[in-house]
């Protein structure tokens, strides 16, 4: 029997009467820490640090009878003591590969400058992301698990503008938006065509400052303005 917490948005993949505390978690033969923290729900690539029995671990670590485990998300506010990571960042400029269902937050990613690949497949999303130092984006947790993703994240809200929000926010991206350069359809970069045109070398699509334009600035400032908000979950890391 090992025991286990984990903090702040970790707590989103836990059954409700595990959240925000230590619970009891058996053992069933020589097992990893990975491995017992994605069978309680958690995908490895939420996961930046792990302690055992206060010590900094990976997630090769084999689990004993008595050992404590304690699980923690990446936080941009927190001084976790220069502990070991098991996550790291994602290359920058930060990519994305969204499976199918996230269409919508692929077009705003795009809207807001990012490269934002869509893909129909859960294996292509999961092969891309780690062939190409992409960040997974998924509402399936099970995509995440896959061993080769190495950056990923599951996608909590189900509107399209607060996801876009949640991930700025997660990969710190704010000041890196550079809206109305890529193309919302096909992600190719935008070339200006004249002083009120841009055009799409990929889908041919032309790109003007119509009506269309305020709503697509207005959602922009919107998001800006969530971000300015924003914090890390709180966190009570007593045990």
């Amino acid at each position: 029997m090992a025991t286990f917490r984990f903090y702040a948005q970790l707590n989103d993949f836990l059954p409700h009467a595990l959240r925000h505390g230590r619970f009891a978690h058996p053992l069933r033969g020589p097992a990893s820490v990975k491995d017992a923290i994605e069978s309680l729900g958690v995908p490895h690539p939420e996961v930046d640090v792990i302690t055992v029995n206060g010590e900094a671990a990976g997630f090769t670590y084999r689990l004993r009878d008595g050992d404590h485990v304690c699980v923690y998300p990446v936080f941009r506010q927190l001084d976790l003591g220069g502990l070991a990571r098991v996550g790291t960042d994602p290359p920058r400029p930060v990519r994305f590969a969204l499976d199918i269902h996230l269409r919508k937050l692929a077009s705003l990613l795009r809207l807001a400058g990012f490269d934002a690949m869509l893909l129909t497949e859960d294996a292509e999303v999961a092969e891309t992301s780690a062939a190409e130092g992409r960040v997974a984006l998924t509402r399936d947790v099970g995509l995440l698990k896959r061993s080769v993703v190495q950056h990923g994240r599951w996608i909590r809200n189900t509107d399209p503008e607060l996801q876009l929000a949640e991930v700025l926010d997660r990969f710190d991206l704010a000041s890196e938006m550079t809206p109305f350069t890529r193309c919302m359809e096909c992600n190719t970069p935008l070339v200006r065509v004249d002083e009120n045109f841009h055009r799409c070398p990929g889908c041919e699509r032309l790109y003007w400052r119509g009506s269309h334009y305020d709503r697509l600035v207005e959602l922009l400032e919107r998001t800006r303005a969530r971000l300015a908000q924003s914090s890390d979950y709180p966190i009570d890391i007593g045990e």
